[in-house]
């Protein structure tokens, strides 16, 4: 069957291959790179395996296939260990080595996450912050934090070690997230987009969670009606306006007192957005200075690798083009 995915472990040049039958195959590599052996092949799932993540240290190969399932496997034994059925397919992955703790990432937005034993998995939490699938997931072990793109152009940062429930939304692209990569050493997020940008995130500043949209019959600034505020309407005699919101404060404001736009990296708006007249006062220049550096590709991104002992980035895109990108003048 077409292969549809797969996972590499240079260490024991282990190669699994997810195929579009539900079978993982898996092969080892010669030390030339000239040869590989079958060892072995196990049936996973019922349909298309999305994404295999092989993890050496328990010896397990997890995946996610588009039959809805997360399943993990011994890859000694080939014998499966156990699964849990998502709300949606799933196309991230990721696993923390310490707890156990697997996130998988659908196409409802919602990132699951579970604790993993030998033979048996127990559901931990659950959070959904998007308004589109989840396209990529990265877990940070060090600090403890997970990062997921998504199909909204966003990428929203999940501060769990933190233990206060704190979530930051970064804004950067104008597609679809396509892949994330993390430079522990430097504390820096590499996101690549359908949209052909790379956008190199500084995480070692102190962000700040967006606000929560309030509702609102009238303008919470000047108090004219919204236009399904009959009542309001009538007693004043007015036309009722449109709502909108100000991305830093949050108020229902309507569109005269929302004029401005500004940029606001610290809240992860790197692009200028709708705020409040008042909020735009109070921003400073120093507010509005950038936390993010973007590149463009100048190709439709499909696939990334990033190689952080070297600071190289491997991009394809849907021209048939494959790019290596020296990141060390950013990443650094």
């Amino acid at each position: 069957a077409p292969c549809s995915c797969m996972s590499f472990n240079p260490e024991t040049r282990r190669l699994s291959i997810g195929l579009d039958n539900g079978t993982i195959s898996e092969f080892i590599l010669s030390e030339d790179y000239n040869k590989m052996t079958l060892v072995k092949s196990y049936q996973a799932h019922q349909s298309r395996v999305i994404v295999i993540l092989f993890v050496l240290e328990m010896e397990w190969v997890l995946s996610t296939g588009q039959d809805k399932h997360f399943t993990w496997h011994c890859s000694e034994s080939g014998q499966r260990l156990g699964g849990y059925r998502t709300s949606a397919g799933a196309c991230g992955l990721q696993f923390d080595v310490e707890t156990r703790h697997v996130f998988v990432g659908d196409h409802s937005g919602q990132v699951t996450i579970l604790k993993l034993e030998q033979e048996s998995c127990s559901l931990v939490t659950t959070f959904k912050g998007h308004t589109g699938g989840v396209t990529a997931l990265c877990w940070d072990p060090i600090q403890r934090v997970l990062f997921s793109g998504s199909s909204d152009h966003s990428i929203i940062m999940w501060d769990i070690g933190g233990r206060k429930g704190t979530a930051i939304e970064l804004q950067g692209h104008n597609d679809k997230v396509q892949s994330l990569s993390y430079a522990h050493h430097t504390r820096q997020l590499i996101s690549c987009g359908a949209d052909g940008g790379i956008v190199v995130w500084n995480m070692d500043v102190e962000r700040q969670e967006t606000p929560e949209w309030l509702d609102s019959d009238s303008c919470q600034k000047c108090d004219q009606p919204f236009f399904w505020n009959f009542k309001q309407m009538w007693d004043s005699k007015k036309i009722g306006l449109r709502q909108h919101h100000c991305r830093k404060c949050g108020k229902a404001v309507c569109g005269k007192c929302s004029s401005k736009r500004s940029s606001i990296p610290l809240m992860g708006f790197e692009f200028e957005v709708r705020v409040c007249d008042s909020c735009h006062e109070s921003i400073t220049e120093e507010e509005r200075a950038p936390t993010a550096t973007f590149h463009d590709s100048k190709h439709n991104i499909v696939h990334v690798h990033f190689d952080a002992t070297r600071g190289w980035l491997l991009t394809s895109g849907t021209d048939k083009v494959i790019k290596l990108w020296d990141m060390t003048p950013v990443v650094s």
